[in-house]
């Protein structure tokens, strides 16, 4: 009779491990395209799910959005919620890059960026991705690395993992081994990933995985999704188009115990820069932080302050590197900080301008706007001016945190730091337009359109300069444009040389230097009717689209790239005076320190001093 027990017993854990189960895959949802049709595509595929009554579950990984604005958000969270099943979704670079509110919104609609939950024995992690605010390389943020490690400490080494990502687990990712060299150390069955529109297989470092195509009709008739069945050695994937009772099997692939081998023959990042500069540039000390950090330090007092991506703001020793203080900023900081008097001031993602206090991270004041600001500050004798989210420019009284003035003329958010110059304030925002305002009293004096009414190609990112008069930036649309800075007379306009969102200028206002896409760097000259190429420089930094400002100092300029490595380039002779790479995401612009050090961050959290 024992026997008997035992064999039952066995036969039962053996048919739990044998459960048969499916669940949907859609992804690249595209909410608030211009065509109006992603919203179609996505309540049909919403139906056809119901109409099945075999789907546990649906997967949503990433960009259900076209701009990452709190109504496409809430648009797409409104129609997925006509599942009659649970579902689980991450964000894609779309929901994040140009999001108004940095992604808080996303996480506030959904309740969470990443997940981890168990069906029939498997567990399924999904992980969020940038870039969040700026152009970038997609990236695991920092904070969700960190999250993902606790995770699989508490995972079982043989539980089947399924990974779920919005980018492929390759180079699309800046930091993608951090994925894959984890997901290595389990027993990881593969991942799924959208991204790029279509079905297709992958291996990512032995690691299975699949791309599922668009929920976007693309040029048919209606758009369509994937159902994925996991039976106990094999998993299918199966292409539905909704409407039609049949779903084609495109590719399946086995299931068993996974092993993975330590290869060290995949890519990695290269550092042998630093060596080869290691006379010219050193590294005097460097701090990691607890998440992302998107944007540029303010050095004041003997410590370098800033704040990360999970509202966190931190004071180092300039001179050790150690963490003096910290202080709560609400939400996502994603602000670079300035200095007035006693005083750092900087926006957040929860909707205030704060005030804190230099030595101890005491708040002092906070002034709150009606929506995120992910804009940067800038003084005006004592006016703090900034741009949020709520389409509203604003001068606050640097000492007591009171509005004086408002600008509501805005069409977009603010994301970018304005230019205070010849009384006037200039800023661009996610509307197509460039502003000019009266900095005394906050009125329009001119805005400024490139002609598209696409709000990507907006001059939103970029950090106008100016001298003589004269007024530059370059955009997303990659022209560099010169106007009057009083009238706002378009001087001139050029895209010979695809730069971007990345532009500096000389300390005596005579040569505009920008970042172009492609290796280059190259100046022009700040005077004269008719762009004039003054000289261009090959620094080999490979493809390239992120906004970060040129600092100069002296005759040298300096920059950092996609991938984290900072050029120190002499614009006299143009020759490259060193490089010295952190690590491999988007470097922010640098704070020059004095006239031999800076400091650096990074998306993935670090900060460096760098002694030169």
């Amino acid at each position: 009779m024992k026997w008997c027990w035992l064999i039952l017993f066995s036969l039962c854990i053996s048919l739990s491990h044998a459960q048969v189960f499916k669940f949907g895959f859609v992804t690249d949802t595209h909410i608030g395209s211009p065509n109006g049709q992603a919203e179609e595509d996505l309540m049909r595929t919403v139906q056809d799910i119901n109409a099945q009554t075999d789907i546990a579950f649906v997967l949503v990984t990433g960009d259900l959005t076209e701009m990452g604005t709190d109504e496409e958000i809430s648009n797409a969270r409104r129609i997925l919620d006509g599942l009659s099943i649970p579902y689980y979704v991450v964000p894609g670079n779309h929901d994040t890059g140009w999001s108004e509110s940095a992604g808080l919104t996303f996480i506030k609609t959904f309740g969470y960026d990443k997940f981890a939950f168990e069906y029939e024995g498997y567990k399924f992690i999904g992980t969020a991705s940038g870039p969040y605010v700026r152009m970038s390389d997609g990236h695991i943020p920092r904070d969700a690395v960190v999250w993902l490690d606790s995770v699989l400490q508490a995972t079982p080494p043989s539980q089947r993992i399924i990974n779920i990502n919005h980018y492929p687990l390759d180079e699309s990712l800046d930091n993608w081994f951090e994925l894959t060299d984890r997901l290595k150390e389990y027993n990881t069955q593969f991942t799924i990933c959208g991204h790029g529109h279509r079905n297709k297989v992958y291996d990512f470092e032995g690691i299975e995985g699949v791309m599922g195509r668009s929920n976007l009709r693309a040029k048919e008739a209606v758009g369509g999704y994937n159902i994925v069945e996991v039976t106990p050695d094999t998993v299918y994937f199966h292409e539905k188009t909704p409407g039609k009772a049949v779903a084609n099997l495109w590719h399946q692939l086995p299931l068993s115990s996974k092993e993975y081998e330590d290869d060290n023959s995949y890519p990695r990042p290269d550092y042998a820069v630093n060596k080869e500069y290691a006379s010219e540039v050193t590294a005097k000390w460097d701090y990691h932080s607890s998440a992302n950090i998107i944007s540029t330090p303010v050095v004041v007092e003997g410590l370098v302050i800033y704040g990360n991506s999970i509202g966190q703001m931190e004071a180092l020793s300039l001179d050790s590197g150690m963490l003096v203080w910290t202080a709560d900023a609400g939400a996502g900081v994603f602000s670079s900080p300035i200095r007035f008097e006693d005083m750092v001031i900087v926006g957040a993602g929860d909707g205030y301008v704060y005030a804190f206090d230099i030595s101890s991270g005491e708040q002092r004041w906070r002034y709150s706007a009606e929506a995120a600001v992910l804009g940067s500050p800038e003084l005006d004798a004592d006016k703090v001016l900034i741009g949020g989210s709520d389409g509203v420019f604003r001068a606050i009284d640097a000492e007591t945190g009171e509005e004086i003035w408002r600008y509501e003329g805005l069409n977009g958010p603010v994301v970018s730091k304005p230019l205070v110059y010849d009384g006037l304030v200039f800023f661009g925002a996610w509307d197509t337009y460039l502003y000019a305002l009266e900095v005394d009293t906050g009125k329009l004096k001119w805005k400024w359109s490139n002609g598209s009414s696409n709000r990507m190609f907006s001059p939103a990112m970029c950090t106008p300069v100016a001298a003589e008069g004269r007024l530059f930036i370059v955009a997303p649309d990659r022209y560099m444009t010169a106007f009057d800075a009083r009238t706002g007379e378009q001087l001139w306009r050029t895209n010979e040389h695809t730069v971007r969102e990345s532009i500096g200028i000389s300390e005596d206002g005579t040569e505009v230097y920008a970042k172009t896409m492609n290796d280059k760097i190259v100046a022009f000259a700040a005077r004269g009717n008719s762009p004039q190429l003054l000289w261009e420089v090959d620094c080999h930094f490979g493809y390239d689209h992120i906004p970060n400002m040129l600092q100069v100092k002296n005759r040298d300029v300096y920059f950092g790239t996609k991938n984290s490595t900072i050029y120190s380039l002499d614009s006299k002779s143009q020759a490259i005076n060193w490089k010295y790479k952190i690590d491999n995401s988007m470097a922010n612009t640098v704070r020059l320190v004095d006239g031999n050090s800076l400091i650096v961050t990074t998306m993935d959290g670090k900060v460096l001093r760098l002694m030169y």
